[in-house]
């Protein structure tokens, strides 16, 4: 095994959300049963054997549970027999509220799934319908209390804010309805216009608007400030869980760790490469059944990229960058290659540098973007340090 992760996609929705740019497909049944073919195919063709040893498993998409029953209990017997599910860590699912029933959640039961990430976005109808979601806030309450009764307790609800019209007082309502769940796990990220969306094209036209930037950071200061007042860690930027209920999952990402990624459009991180899937659902599933590689590109990696991505990754957890992982992966510790730029951002105050690691301060996550842009490195840097 070259990871010790795996991200399996399942692109087909009931409906399309107008702010989506994941790979997405309206549910079709034929061509469901074909993508499961096909997933089998990818996946036998890259790991061989029976009960690999993982860490996580996530099935995102998508919508996973647009699958019917028989197809889930395909997509769950293939994962069953490639992996060792009994000693999997985290075995996790997206979902949307409304879309399971009692036979869904015993299924997913049976065959070791232990954390389900639900997408409720907002606690306003009317504004699920602007959003294009299926949903209702009624949904929600069902589908959480369907859920516990059936012994999953290990739940997420992910949000989104910064949403068209949204005030910082509708938001406020919006956690305030999500946090009274007592769940262990939120997700909250602001809304981005992601080009081939429908509020792209709105925004394009004028016809979409959002509230303005220091609104979203009000909003953002709101949902930090009401996860630690509910006994909630971030423990990345977006991300807030008891402790204990991390998602595993996501950690592999940030710690720039190795993955698997199967399914249209899925993406996969081995060691010294980046690979991205076929994106058309037909070309993606022909590809599959030919030869079991339906890759679009790989992007090889040498050291200099794999460095600023540990940055950029790592800087997202609250925790940020452990000095000596730093020095097991790359073989010298990271003052060498970029003491004058951790100077600079303690300056700024942007960073806060520790003994043993580097992280941002409250400030630096509002300037992310441009506190990561001083981690590319240029060509000749890396001789610096050898």
């Amino acid at each position: 095994m070259k990871a010790q992760s795996v991200y399996i996609h399942i692109p087909f929705c009931q409906q399309i959300c107008h702010y989506c740019d994941f790979t997405k497909f309206f549910y079709n049944e034929q061509s469901a049963d074909d993508y499961i073919d096909a997933l089998k195919q990818e996946i036998n063709t890259a790991i061989d054997g029976e009960k690999n040893r993982v860490n996580t498993i996530f099935i995102g998409g998508g919508t996973p549970t647009a699958l019917n029953m028989g197809q889930l209990q395909s997509l769950m017997q293939l994962i069953d027999s490639k992996f060792d599910i009994d000693n999997c860590l985290e075995f996790s699912i997206e979902a949307n509220p409304g879309d399971f029933d009692e036979e869904k959640i015993k299924l997913l039961n049976s065959f070791g799934v232990n954390r389900i990430s639900l997408g409720v976005q907002v606690f306003d109808d009317a504004m699920l319908e602007q959003l294009g979601r299926l949903h209702q806030v009624k949904d929600v309450y069902r589908t959480v209390d369907l859920l516990q009764r059936n012994g999953f307790y290990n739940i997420s609800l992910d949000l989104i804010y910064a949403l068209p019209n949204q005030t910082v007082e509708h938001f406020q309502h919006t956690l305030e309805e999500a946090i009274a769940f007592g769940l262990p796990h939120y997700s909250a990220y602001a809304l981005q216009i992601e080009p081939k969306t429908i509020f792209y094209q709105r925004y394009k036209k004028g016809k979409l608007h959002r509230p303005p930037q220091e609104e979203e950071v009000r909003m953002y200061e709101l949902l930090k400030n009401t996860m630690r007042s509910n006994g909630l860690n971030q423990y990345e930027i977006s991300n807030f869980a008891m402790p204990g209920f991390e998602s595993q999952h996501n950690l592999t990402y940030w710690n720039n760790d190795h993955y698997y990624g199967f399914g249209a459009g899925a993406h996969g991180y081995l060691p010294g490469v980046r690979t991205g899937n076929i994106r058309p659902l037909p070309a993606y599933v022909k590809q599959a059944m030919e030869n079991g590689r339906p890759i679009l590109h790989t992007e090889e990696l040498g050291e200099r990229e794999m460095i600023e991505e540990e940055m950029f990754l790592g800087l997202r957890k609250m925790d940020g960058i452990n000095r000596e992982s730093f020095i097991k992966k790359f073989g010298f510790p990271y003052e060498k290659l970029y003491g004058n730029v951790i100077h600079t951002l303690k300056q700024k105050g942007w960073i806060v540098d520790e003994e043993k690691n580097i992280r941002l301060t409250d400030q630096g996550v509002l300037f992310g973007n441009e506190v990561f842009e001083r981690f590319l490195l240029e060509e000749n840097d890396l001789n610096r340090v050898r």
